[in-house]
């Protein structure tokens, strides 16, 4: 199969997941409850055995295939092709550290991977100096590799305009985000447990 391929399918199977991933996140702007009770109905999909190894393997063949055509397009390309192999490599050193990490955190830690897992490094300083920028710009990563794609590969009038739309959807879809997790306004209690 063709490396371009290999990387479209699995990058549906990602975006797919990573899209209810996002609205899951969002659900936190409900409270901590709501996060969590969608979190539990989600899980009973993607932590069913079978479609956890079909998402670590399409994060390893997503890596894989982008970094190759990374390599072969180049850096230097014209404005989305290049915000798609940017964004990309993002994405991959991103798919990387967070997949190790919750991998960490779920058989080394023995802890739940859940909201509070997420959040913690987002509300303690001086962590949040990391992990704030490190997720805003994984989001709108995601969304400006999107729009990139669906810039070049559209054949709709406007196409452009239209991929700059899906970008500031990103945008304020991590702006919501990053505040329902840190929650400013009333600060989100996180469980001694996730205070590593």
């Amino acid at each position: 199969m063709k490396t371009k391929r290999v990387h479209y399918w699995s990058g549906l199977i990602l975006a797919l997941f990573a899209g209810f991933h996002l609205l899951n996140h969002l659900a936190v702007l409900s409270g901590p409850e709501a996060h969590l009770a969608t979190m539990e109905v989600l899980r009973k999909v993607y932590r069913n055995l079978v479609v956890e190894w079909m998402l670590l393997i399409a994060v390893f063949l997503q890596i894989a295939t982008g970094l190759r055509q990374a390599y072969q397009k180049g850096l230097k390309q014209a404005s989305w092709a290049k915000y798609q192999v940017w964004s990309g490599l993002y994405l991959a050193v991103f798919f990387l550290i967070h997949v190790s990490a919750v991998m960490m955190g779920r058989f080394v830690l023995k802890v739940d991977t859940n909201l509070y897992f997420g959040a913690a490094g987002l509300n303690i300083f001086p962590f949040n100096l990391f992990f704030v920028p490190y997720y805003s710009l994984a989001i709108v990563a995601f969304f400006t590799h999107i729009a990139s794609i669906h810039a070049q590969k559209s054949k709709a009038i406007g196409a452009a305009n239209q991929a700059k739309i899906i970008v500031a959807i990103g945008l304020i879809t991590t702006i919501l985000i990053v505040l329902g997790m840190t929650d400013f306004a009333r600060g989100l209690f996180i469980p001694p447990t996730y205070k590593f």
